[in-house]
C-alpha cells in the first residue's frame, strides 16, 4: 500500500501540504480532525484530498488487521438460513455508483464489461447534480441493468438533521417513481437505517460489513443483507451492505497494483457462503491510460469478473440488488413486519398451458410465491377440463382445432374464446375477485374479457407474444396496405390504452407497439427466458452412432420448417448417418408430411407430436444440431425463437435464419447464421457444424456464456415488482364493488 509522497505534488502544493502534515502531524489520528476533514473536504484541491486520506488509512490500518478486509465475526449466517436459490453457493452482486459527469460518459462502455462476461449490474445516478439522458436509462433497462439513486447531491450529507433529510428524500421519491427505480446508496456511504424509511426504497445498500476507512465506519458487521422493518407508519426495506472493499480505496488512496485484496475476500465469502456485493465508479475507472491522480485502469475490475467466471462458474447466484432484495424479503421479513397478502390472479391465454412455457412461468412463479392463480386456456381430447398443475389452477374452456386455414374460421374460434373466457372470468370475479388479470395475446383483444373486473378495480396486464396485425398479415398473407391489417392496428391501439401495462416479448416489437399504440413508459420487455431447472447442460447419454438435427416448436408457414426439409434433403447422401426430427403441431403438419414423402425422406425426417415443457428438454439435450429456419416476412423476421436461448443453455449448436431479430440479439460467435428463405444457404450450414466438431463445441461454449446471463431467475423478481406496483404497495385490492 502506497502512503503520502509529498513529491508527488506540483511545487505550490508540496509546500502547502507539507505545512499541513507538520502543523498537524498526529492530530491527523485523531478523529475530531477527521470530522473536521469532511466539512471541509470539498474545498480543498483533489490531490490535497487524497494525501490527507491515504495519511489516514496508514494510521489506521495497523489497528484494524484483524477486522478488514475479513472480519471473521461477519460470517454469520441468518437465523433459518436455507440457502440462496436453487442451491447456489454464494451471491455475487455488481453496483456503479455515478459521482459526476465524467462518470456518465463512463456508463454505456462499463455496462459492455459486465456483459461481456456475462454479468448485469445496477448503475445508481446522483440525481440533483447532473442531467440522466433517458437514452441511457432505456438503453441499461432494455440491456437487463437496473437503475438506482445515489443521493440528490454529492458534496452533501443529508443526515445532519431529519429535516434535511426528510426535504431531500421528497425529491428523491420523485424520481424512484418517473424512473421505476427501487433501490438507493447515500454519497460517501453515510447513513442513517431510521430515516431511509422515509424513502419509498425496497432497498438501500449505503452500508458495509466492515470499511475502518469510510467518513462514517461503523460497519454492520455481516456479510449477508438484513430487514429493516417498518416502524411509526413507514415500510421498512432491506439492507444490502457492499462486502467487497470499494475500488476508489483500494486502487486510489491504497494505489493497491493487483486484485489480490478482492480475490481474497471474495474467496472468503464464497466459503462462507454470504454474499459478494461490488461497488466501482466509472468515475475512477478508465478504459484508457489514466490520466489524473485519481483514476485506474478497467483492466483491474476486468480481472475481478474473469476470476469469478473461471473459479465459480455454476457456484454463484448472479443478481441484481432489486432481484436479492426482493428474495431475502421473500424468506426473511422480521416478525414485526406485515406479510404480503397473496394476490388473485386470472391469466386467459389462446393457447395449451402445458406447451405454452411463457404462460407456465408467470403463473408457476406467482403460485410458488403464495399468490392464488387460475389459467383459462385450451385443451384437447384426453385432457380433463379443470386440474391443479403445480399450485396453478387450470381451467381448459375450449379446445383447440388445428385446422385453422382460414381467416374467418380463425377469427370465429378467437371471438368464441374471448366471450367464453369474459363469462367465465366474470363469474369468478362476483364470487371471489381478482386482483390482476394478465392476458395474453394472440389476440390481443382478449384483454376485454377483463372488461368487469377492471370496473370492480382489478389491473390488467397485455402480455403480447405475437404482434397481432403482423402475424394475421404472415398466417393469412394479408398486405399491410390492406383494411383488415389496418383495421387490425386500431384494435391493437384500442387494447393497449384499455390495458393498465403492455409486457413485449422482444425489443424491436416494443419499439413497432410504441410507435403506434403504447406510451413508452407504459410498456415493458420481457423475452421468454430458458428455465433453468429444465435447460442446462448436461453429458450426453446417446451413443448410437446417428447425428439427429432437432426443430421442437410450432409448425407454421413462417418457422420455415419447408425451407429445412428441402435443405436436408441436398445434404442427405453427404451426411448418410444424419436424422432429422421435428416435434410440434400446428396448421402446415400435413403439407410438411406431403413434403417429406415427396422427397422420399420418411427414414430420415420424422415428425413426432408436442410433448411436455420437461420432456422436450430432455429430447433435445440428446441432439447434435437444432435448427431455427425462419422465413424473413415482417412477422417471422421479428419474432424472437425462444427455442434458441433453450437450445444455448443445453449446449446444443443452432443454426438459426439470419433475421432481423436474430441479428439483434446474437452473432456469428454464438450461433451459425443461414441466409433466411434461401434453401441452398442452410444447407451449406448445417453441413458445415456436422462435420466440424471443433466448431460446434466451440460455438457452444460462447452461447454458454451468453445465455447464463438471460435467466428467468434474474427477471422474476422484475416481474413480481411490476405486478406488485401494479396492484398496490400492500400486494391487494380491497374486496367488493367499485373497489
Amino acid at each position: 500500500m502506497g502512503v503520502i509522497r509529498v513529491l508527488d505534488f506540483p511545487t505550490p502544493w508540496r509546500i502547502k501540504l507539507s505545512i499541513t502534515l507538520i502543523a498537524n502531524g498526529a492530530s491527523l489520528k485523531n478523529s475530531l480532525m477527521g470530522r473536521a476533514y469532511y466539512k471541509v473536504r470539498f474545498l480543498l484541491p483533489r490531490p490535497v484530498r487524497l494525501a490527507f486520506r491515504r495519511y489516514r488509512i496508514a494510521q489506521t490500518l495497523p489497528r484494524y488487521a484483524d477486522r478488514w478486509p475479513i472480519d471473521p465475526e461477519s460470517a454469520k449466517p441468518p437465523a433459518n438460513w436455507a440457502g440462496w436459490p436453487d442451491g447456489r453457493k454464494f451471491a455475487f452482486v455488481l453496483t456503479h455508483d455515478v459521482e459526476a459527469r465524467r462518470g456518465l460518459d463512463r456508463c454505456l462502455e462499463l455496462a459492455a464489461l459486465d456483459e461481456r462476461y456475462g454479468f448485469r449490474s445496477s448503475f445508481n445516478f446522483v440525481v440533483g447534480d447532473y442531467d440522466v439522458p433517458d437514452s441511457l436509462l432505456r438503453s441499461l433497462r432494455d440491456r437487463g441493468f437496473e437503475v438506482g439513486i445515489h443521493g440528490f447531491h454529492h458534496k452533501d450529507n443529508a443526515y445532519r438533521s431529519e429535516r434535511r433529510f426528510r426535504a431531500q428524500a421528497r425529491k428523491i421519491n420523485r424520481y424512484l417513481k418517473d424512473w421505476g427505480s427501487v433501490g438507493f446508496r447515500t454519497p460517501s456511504m453515510y447513513h442513517n437505517l431510521d430515516l431511509i424509511r422515509h424513502l419509498d426504497v425496497e432497498y438501500d445498500a449505503s452500508t458495509f460489513d466492515t470499511d475502518p476507512f469510510e467518513p462514517q465506519p461503523d460497519g454492520m458487521g455481516t456479510i449477508f443483507p438484513f430487514v429493516v422493518p417498518g416502524k411509526d407508519g413507514r415500510k421498512g426495506y432491506v439492507e444490502l451492505p457492499y462486502t467487497l472493499p470499494q475500488d476508489h480505496l483500494l486502487f486510489v488512496l491504497m494505489r493497491e497494483e493487483s486484485v489480490g485484496i478482492w480475490e481474497k475476500k471474495l474467496d472468503w465469502i464464497a466459503r462462507q457462503g454470504g454474499m459478494a456485493l461490488v461497488n466501482t465508479h466509472p468515475d475512477y475507472l478508465v478504459f484508457d491510460t489514466p490520466k489524473r491522480c485519481d483514476e485506474y485502469p478497467a483492466s483491474r475490475y476486468e480481472e475481478l469478473l474473469a476470476h469469478v467466471r473461471k473459479t465459480y462458474e455454476g457456484q454463484y447466484w448472479h443478481a441484481l440488488p432489486q432481484d436479492v432484495a426482493r428474495f431475502w424479503k421473500g424468506r426473511y421479513v422480521q416478525d414485526d413486519a406485515a406479510p404480503r397478502k397473496p394476490l388473485h390472479v386470472c391469466m386467459p391465454v389462446y393457447s395449451i398451458y402445458e406447451s405454452d412455457n411463457r404462460v407456465m412461468r408467470y403463473a408457476e412463479a406467482l403460485a410458488k410465491r403464495g399468490d392464488r392463480v387460475e389459467v383459462l386456456a385450451l385443451g384437447r381430447e384426453g385432457l380433463p377440463r379443470h386440474e391443479s398443475v403445480r399450485g396453478v389452477k387450470l381451467h381448459r374452456i375450449q379446445n383447440r382445432d388445428f385446422k385453422e386455414k382460414s381467416n374467418l374460421s380463425y377469427l370465429f374460434r378467437l371471438m368464441r374464446f374471448l366471450v367464453k373466457s369474459a363469462l367465465v372470468l366474470t363469474v369468478k370475479e362476483l364470487r371471489d375477485p381478482f386482483d390482476l388479470i394478465h392476458v395474453h395475446s394472440v389476440p390481443d383483444f382478449e384483454v376485454f374479457a377483463s372488461a368487469i373486473a377492471k370496473l370492480r378495480g382489478a389491473k390488467a396486464i397485455l402480455d403480447i407474444h405475437d404482434i397481432v396485425p403482423e402475424f394475421y398479415a404472415s398466417k393469412f398473407n394479408v398486405d399491410k396496405d390492406s383494411l383488415v391489417f389496418r383495421s387490425l392496428a386500431r384494435l391493437e391501439r384500442v387494447s393497449c390504452r384499455f390495458s393498465d401495462h403492455v409486457i413485449i416479448s422482444n425489443h424491436l416489437w416494443r419499439e413497432t407497439i410504441v410507435a403506434r399504440s403504447v406510451p413508452d413508459a407504459k410498456c415493458s420487455v420481457f423475452l421468454n427466458y430458458p428455465d433453468e431447472s429444465l435447460f442446462f447442460a448436461r453429458p450426453r447419454r446417446r451413443r448410437d452412432g446417428r447425428f439427429i438435427i432437432i426443430y421442437p416448436g410450432t409448425l407454421a408457414r413462417h418457422q420455415g420448417l419447408d425451407i429445412a426439409i428441402r435443405a436436408f434433403h441436398l445434404i442427405r447422401d453427404r451426411a448418410p448417418r444424419a436424422e432429422f426430427h421435428i416435434y410440434g403441431r400446428g396448421s402446415e403438419k400435413p403439407s410438411l408430411a406431403k413434403l417429406i414423402k415427396h422427397l422420399g425422406l420418411e427414414t430420415r425426417v420424422i415428425m413426432r407430436d408436442t410433448v411436455p415443457i420437461d420432456e422436450i428438454a430432455s429430447i433435445m439435450a440428446e441432439a447434435d444440431l437444432g435448427v431455427i429456419p425462419k422465413r424473413n416476412d415482417p412477422f417471422g423476421g421479428e419474432a424472437f425463437s425462444t427455442k434458441i436461448l433453450e437450445f444455448m443453455a443445453l449446449g446444443v449448436p443452432v443454426v438459426v435464419a439470419k433475421t432481423k431479430i436474430d441479428m439483434y440479439y446474437f452473432d456469428d460467435s454464438m450461433v451459425t447464421f443461414a441466409e433466411p428463405d434461401d434453401v441452398d444457404d442452410l444447407a451449406a450450414s448445417m453441413i458445415a457444424l456436422i462435420e466440424d466438431g471443433a466448431r460446434r463445441e466451440n460455438q457452444s461454449q460462447r452461447a454458454r456464456e451468453f445465455v447464463a446471463s438471460l435467466s428467468w431467475d434474474k427477471k422474476r423478481a422484475d416481474y413480481f415488482g411490476l405486478v406488485d406496483r401494479l396492484v398496490g404497495a400492500d400486494g391487494f385490492r380491497e374486496k367488493g364493488l367499485g373497489s
